[in-house]
């Protein structure tokens, strides 16, 4: 009977461990497509900034950071 509740120990272990794993892996999409988010509002910002400034203004405005 020990061996039984060992084991079941260990099996519910393992998956609240690969539960954990799971939920950091989606937090981690979810937090590198919400900054793939706020790049393209900053490279769209940039693009309209030097599309407004006077010609040959605004060309160091970095959109690769």
């Amino acid at each position: 009977m020990s061996d039984a509740v060992s084991l079941a120990t260990s099996i519910v272990s393992m998956q609240a461990v690969s539960t954990r794993h799971a939920l950091s892996v989606e937090m981690l999409k979810q937090n590198a497509q919400a900054e793939q988010g706020i790049v393209a509002m900053l490279q769209q910002s940039a693009e309209q900034t030097q599309a407004t400034l006077p010609a040959g203004q605004g060309a160091l405005v970095d959109r690769t950071a």
